[in-house]
């Protein structure tokens, strides 16, 4: 989030100008770029002067490149940012910063916080994060905070995701904007802002429709936002509305030798996700004198979410051994309402030493689940068939509740030596109430955690054109009431989840520490080079006992360390980036797992008592499945003539390891267990490097007319972004009864082929 300062207070603040493209770093004499350090608008502080590389992008850049959401956009421009695309769709990946994640999937260990506008948007079942609720034609700006930084609250092990939106002031003026092409895919934005120099309006809607280009995957996004601003000399208020309902059909992992016969095929279906979102939220900012001002926000979400997964009969295997004639599927259903309150106030004071924020926040939440399964048959389709009638599997309802206080401080030692101290405490409450059992043990629950952290960090203006910053943060994540209503290994839940009375589960705690140089070279080429390091004690993993089951559980220490390189710069007509990420996300303690489908399952002594067999043995230094170590994005921008843009990009991945593999040992081929059993793997459970190249292009037609293409995937390349191991009881198709036919092998997230799309757009009553 970007503030700008009293003007009296720093003239410096009154030119600064965001950047035209590329701003993740930038270091000249005539420009300073100013950020948020909280959540809550408030100070604002010069981007060299923070011990961290913050990374920002504007309105501009989200349309320059024709991105279909925000996950598109920080995929393609941010570095140590990578996608998996488990779900197949657009709205639905899991999105991966320095080894930590934000997933709107339950089962995905989460690290990532998310704000917009100073509301926390993770949502409290289980912190996943619902890009689909995200209305993206009202998003003006994104700063990515890195680090544990404590400021940001509770999921911020690995980073912070700040979301801004336009207003009346910032954007006034109209645009209307049609696109559609491949997939069936349909997109209609619309926004329109103005002021009276005083009052301000903005609204602005998204209609996304498509067919998808599997089997069995369309999709309808509908979002709408509405701001009411006030702005005068003494302060400044926001009421916003964001409304959304969306039906994504995310059809997930596939069998590599399904995807063999088609590109398009599925696993089962359906796999519908259906989500709905009221937020009421209100900020504002009052100036107490010429030093010191007063921020506060207050808000109120409200979202439904109902699932319906066909999916493989978890007790057939057992059940057909007695009953050849079982159940072969089922529908799984989930309904889960979610209600949040919450407020924050915040001091300020902004002189020309200290930049220092004071402030408290308090968040509650209310959650309603319950789980049915309708048992059946997998037909000619792989649907289900023949449903039996609904049996309640589970019905509860909880809470969460965190207060927290918090400080920050941006001291200038000298002119060119910043120090910034944070530290924020902590105290959750999380309780669950089982509806539909009364008797213990069940789902009943309350737990209580609290925690200090604390952040530390310098910035040293070294010369006008380098500056080096170092620091060391701390942050923590508390159990949600998914997470510890499934932590059993000897009763795995389905997901989106079924639950029975499991283990305690302790905080997530993640310390980071960080160093690096930025600046500029002759023909003002911006750079930055910064390492990174965060050991996470007791990190929430969630362990896979099938395609569609699992537990969490804690693991003693993870740790994801890696270097950045970033460049950018422009030359006559062209603007130009590259960065690369090296990741190292590792394992650092050792553990027994439960991975049926790894075919070293059973041969470590150290998981084989009792002659377990469906157990492995992860060592400290094995690497995190899901993450690539190496990533790379190069971008284009040539500005032909004064109405013509031609742009382009590339991302290159190297392979990663897939879920079930986390002891790195898979390997395909006959394998034998401790009790000398033969049994059969396919697959090599690492997914192949890959890279995809995108192309767009924007042309003024006059008149406020403007027409865009965009051509992803030109080279069409065959990639798999995430995968899992998993059993296939389908060959060429068809069910097979026996489950002594079934085979263990590599399940991929198949990336999309080509595709292209052009629009139009047209903007009127502008500046």
């Amino acid at each position: 989030m970007r503030h700008t300062p009293r003007p009296h207070l720093i003239a410096l603040a009154l030119t600064a100008i965001f950047p035209s493209a590329f701003a993740e770093t930038t270091i000249t004499a005539a420009t300073v770029e100013v950020v948020g350090t909280t959540p809550l608008a408030g100070i604002g502080v010069p981007r060299l002067h923070l011990p961290a590389n913050v990374v920002s992008l504007d309105d501009r850049r989200l349309e320059e490149v024709e991105s279909l959401n925000i996950a598109e956009q920080l995929v393609r421009q941010v570095p140590a940012v990578t996608v998996n695309e488990i779900q197949g769709n657009p709205y639905q990946p899991d999105i991966n910063y320095r080894g930590f994640t934000a997933s709107p999937l339950l089962g995905t260990a989460q690290g990532l916080s998310v704000y917009m506008d100073g509301v926390r948007i993770n949502e409290p079942f289980g912190d996943t994060v619902n890009w689909d609720l995200i209305p993206h034609s009202a998003i003006a700006g994104i700063d990515l905070i890195p680090g544990s930084n404590p400021a940001f609250g509770l999921n911020t092990l690995g980073g912070a995701l700040a979301l801004r939106t336009k207003s009346g002031f910032s954007h006034p003026g109209g645009k209307l904007e049609l696109s559609g092409g491949s997939f069936g895919r349909s997109n209609s934005e619309f926004e329109y802002g103005g002021n009276d120099g005083t009052l301000g309006w903005y609204t602005a809607g998204d209609w996304f429709r498509e067919d998808g280009w599997r089997d069995y995957s369309a999709s309808d996004v509908k979002q709408f936002f509405g701001k009411l601003s006030f702005r005068n000399a003494g302060g400044e208020a926001d009421l916003t509305l964001t409304k959304a309902r969306t039906r994504l059909i995310g059809n997930g992992l596939l069998p590599q030798s399904m995807l063999a016969e088609s590109r398009q095929a599925i696993f089962t279906h359906p796999d519908q996700t259906n989500n709905s979102l009221t937020q009421l939220a209100l900020n504002g900012k009052r100036w107490l004198s010429d030093t010191q001002s007063l921020s506060a926000n207050v808000y109120h979400r409200q979202s439904k979410t109902r699932t319906l997964n066909g999916d493989m009969n978890d007790d057939y295997e057992n059940d057909f051994a007695s009953d050849p004639a079982a159940p072969t599927g089922a529908h799984n259903r989930t309904r889960t309402r979610q209600q949040g309150t919450g407020a924050a106030v915040q001091w300020n004071l902004t002189t020309e030493v200290h930049q220092l924020a004071l402030g408290a926040s308090y968040d509650s939440a209310r959650m309603n689940f319950s789980q049915t399964r309708e048992l059946g048959w997998i037909d000619d389709t792989r649907g289900m068939a023949s449903l039996a009638p609904a049996t309640t599997e589970n019905q509860l309802h909880g809470t969460t509740r965190t207060a927290s206080l918090f400080a920050t401080d941006t001291w200038s030692l000298t002119p060119t030596l910043h120090l910034t101290a944070s530290a924020r405490y902590n105290h959750s409450r999380v309780t669950t109430f089982d509806e539909l059992n009364r008797v213990a043990p069940n789902l009943d629950g309350d737990h209580g955690y609290h925690k200090l952290n604390p952040a530390l960090g310098l910035s040293w203006q070294l010369a006008p054109a380098l500056n080096a910053y170092a620091g060391f943060s701390q942050g923590n994540r508390v159990p949600t009431p998914i997470e510890l209503g499934c932590a059993d290994p000897a009763n795995p839940c389905t997901l989106p989840n079924s639950m029975a009375a499991d283990p305690y589960l302790k905080q997530v705690v993640a310390r980071t520490i960080e160093a690096g140089l930025r600046g500029t070279t002759a023909g003002d080429i911006h750079w930055n080079a910064g390492v990174y390091r965060t050991l996470s004690s007791d990190d929430i993993l969630f362990v896979g006992t099938s395609t569609s089951a699992g537990y969490f559980t804690n693991f003693g220490k993870t740790q994801r360390q890696g270097l950045e390189l970033a460049a950018n710069g422009a030359i006559r007509q062209f603007n130009w980036f590259a960065n690369y990420n090296w990741l190292h996300a590792s394992f650092r303690s050792s553990a027994c797992l439960l991975a049926e489908n790894n075919s070293t399952r059973g041969t470590a002594p150290e998981c084989t008592g009792a002659g377990q067999d469906d157990e492995i043995y992860v060592q400290k230094g094995n690497r995190l499945p899901g993450l690539p170590e190496h990533s790379l994005k190069l971008g284009l921008v040539w500005r032909a003539s004064d109405w013509l843009r031609l742009g382009g990009d590339l991302q290159a991945f190297s392979g990663q390891y897939l879920r079930g593999n986390e002891n790195n040992q898979h390997r395909s081929g006959e394998a034998i267990d401790v009790n000398g059993q033969s049994r059969t793997f396919e697959g090599a459970g690492k997914t192949a490097g890959y890279f995809i190249v995108n192309l767009n292009a924007e042309a003024k037609l006059g008149a406020g007319w403007q027409a865009f293409a965009k051509l992803n995937n030109v080279f069409d390349r065959r990639y798999a972004s995430a995968g899992a191991l998993a059993e296939n009881p389908f060959v060429g198709g068809s069910f097979q009864a026996n489950p002594d036919d079934w085979r263990r092998e590599s399940f991929v997230a198949p990336g999309a082929p080509r595709a292209a799309w052009v629009g139009v757009r047209y903007a009127f009553g502008g500046k």
